[in-house]
């Protein structure tokens, strides 16, 4: 089926949802307007909808290829790229002095929904840009900013991460590239990195590489690492591209999904290099890149559900079988079975409570950066620290759960490639896994943002869905602010527990239900938002009316379930400590 973005949904959450208007008040975007945001969705539905989703299963079937030690893009990838970048759409957020067109952080969010869901394997490419435009704003020289900001802002160049190495994954303490001075200045980079996305390719000028390797005389562990830029081609001081780097894509991998997408092996061989930021502070650099592209790989498993979603629901008003007593047809849709509808409403449910999130981390963000008041600046830092590993963990679980509901929902047509819906199922699997795996998200959020401000973060969390708790006055909405309610009790006992066992391995036991926990509580809280606006606007129109419908729902079959996650989340770790590998029966 024929893909739209659903530009709609997506406005309607990030102006009830993620509160997207207070960000209108702020001097750098006092000259933009709903009805402005509403225009880029516009345009970027239709690069989506026209561009990007027609390439998408040809990005699945051919992929991209390596050939002859060079990586050539999926068919018409190149083309589609050229149009992304003429469009602008590179630096919606990026700062107009490089270029960019200094739009919220939220908006650039809310396009790359858009694009991942009409195409995640092109838009990892501009996503691991993006944060490479991040890192560089933040810890680059002025001749760094200067020489490379405007050309990644304006997509002729593109950026990735080295992290990964064959014996350093998530441990990036193991890492051994080296990083020697070449006496003039700046080094040379040796070593062997992996799983390095959009690597190396054919769609652009340049690819801008930012490698985390190691000093001669670094200390050892995670403080000796430092961040290195090497370019594919190196950049002179007129900011022109010349000779090729002493590096090179050794290969790239055969995956489960996102064939589209090159993922390489990549291969220093005394590349020329340049520091980014400070000596032995790579890895505290490095984050910086890796948070944008954690919330943005949330909103890839948003997208990617998205996409499922529309598939399942075309299906399932076409598809024909059995009675209904909702139908009176002799054969109805299977659209009319109550399981059927009960699936797709909370396939819908969920993406919008993920969507919900990820644009509130955004706004967040943004708010973070441009409020007028220090303590504001100061509130939503903590918010967007607090929301980050929620917006990555429960966002990308929901993407490879719904992609699987849209592939049962197809029956066995969905275990036919043809139809698509294993394809999103297979590009959806790899968001819970990279940018940190949710397990790894799950520790951060009940260890270090749990305890932020000494709990402040999560606090003010629970006060704010209170508030929404009690502003819920409609009775159509009454269950779901009784439920609301006792999942927010179900947060609090469960933190106030894992507060009293951090650092233990009953706390680490628990970390990933509470991760689950944390984001179907404020998961309900963005639908219950949207419910409230809806309730004001009036149901007349069946896209408020169904606002509503999905609060209800996801109350009854989601919300229900808190308070037993916050038990589970208590449950310790014994249980696990007594399965020892001889009891699991090695």
């Amino acid at each position: 089926m024929s893909f739209r973005a659903p530009t709609r949904d997506i406005l309607f959450s990030l102006i009830e949802a993620a509160g997207f208007e207070r960000l209108l008040a702020l001097a750098p975007f006092s000259d933009i307007d709903v009805e402005t945001v509403e225009a880029v969705l516009e345009g970027a539905a239709a690069l989506a909808d026209d561009v990007l989703a027609p390439l998408n299963r040809g990005g699945d079937t051919v992929g991209a290829r390596f050939e002859n030690g060079q990586v050539i893009a999926a068919p018409g990838f190149a083309d589609a790229y050229r149009q992304y970048r003429q469009g602008g759409w590179n630096g919606l957020a990026a700062d107009p002095a490089f270029g960019g067109q200094g739009l919220p952080k939220a908006v650039a969010l809310a396009v790359a929904e858009m694009v991942d869901a009409a195409n995640m394997a092109f838009g990892l490419c501009p996503m691991l840009s993006e944060a490479a435009i991040e890192a560089l704003s933040v810890h680059g020289t002025e001749r760094q900013k200067a020489l490379y900001l405007p050309r990644l802002v304006s997509g002729e160049w593109t950026g990735t991460m080295n992290l990964t190495e064959p014996q350093a994954g998530s441990d990036l303490a193991l890492l051994t590239t080296k990083a020697e001075p070449d006496g003039e200045g700046g080094y040379r980079i040796t070593g062997t990195k992996i799983f390095i996305t959009w690597g190396d390719h054919d769609v652009a000028e340049n690819i801008c590489h930012l490698v985390l390797a190691r000093l001669p005389d670094a200390p050892p562990g995670v403080k000796g690492i430092s961040l290195f830029l090497a370019p594919k081609y190196l950049v002179g001081d007129d900011g022109k591209a010349g000779v090729a780097n002493a590096l090179r894509p050794g290969s790239i991998e055969h995956k489960l999904g996102i064939h589209g997408s090159p993922t390489c092996v990549m291969l220093f061989e005394g590349a020329k290099a340049e520091l980014v930021g400070q000596e032995n502070q790579g890895l505290a650099h490095m984050f910086t890149m890796m948070n944008d592209a954690r919330v943005n790989v949330g909103a890839e498993g948003v997208g990617i559900a998205e996409r499922a979603y529309q598939g399942a629901l075309a299906y399932a008003l076409d598809r024909r079988q059995g009675r209904s007593p909702w139908s009176e047809d002799k054969t109805a849709a299977i659209f009319d079975h109550p399981d059927i509808r009960r699936t797709l409403g909370l396939m819908k449910a969920k993406i919008e409570a993920a969507r919900g999130i990820c644009l509130s981390c955004a706004v967040a963000a943004d708010l973070a950066k441009h409020a007028d008041a220090p303590e504001a600046r100061e509130a939503a830092s903590l918010r967007e620290e607090l929301l980050t590993p929620i917006a990555k963990g429960w966002s990308t679980d929901v993407g490879v759960e719904v992609a699987s509901m849209g592939l049962q929902v197809h029956g066995g047509m969905g275990f036919i490639e043809e139809t698509g819906a294993a394809q999103h199922y297979r590009d959806a699997r790899i968001t819970p896994i990279y940018e940190g795996t949710n397990g790894i998200q799950a520790m951060d959020l009940a260890g270090r943002k749990l305890s932020m401000a000494g709990g402040a973060a999560v606090r003010a969390l629970l006060t704010d869905i209170r508030a929404t708790v009690a502003a819920l006055t409609d009775p159509r909405l009454s269950g779901v602010a009784t439920r609301l309610a006792a999942g927010v009790e179900a947060v609090e006992t469960a933190s106030v527990w894992l507060s009293a066992k951090k650092g233990t391995a009953d706390a680490l036991a628990g970390a990933t239900v509470y991760l689950q926990l944390m984001g179907e509580v404020t998961g309900g809280w963005m639908l219950a938002k949207g419910a409230n606006a809806a309730v004001k606007a009036g149901d007349d129109d069946p896209f408020h009316a169904g606002k509503i419908a999905l609060a209800r729902l996801y109350a009854d079959q989601v919300l229900v379930g808190a308070p037993a996650l916050a038990e589970r989340v208590a449950g310790g770790g014994d249980a696990l400590h007594a399965l020892t590998a001889a009891a699991l029966g090695r």
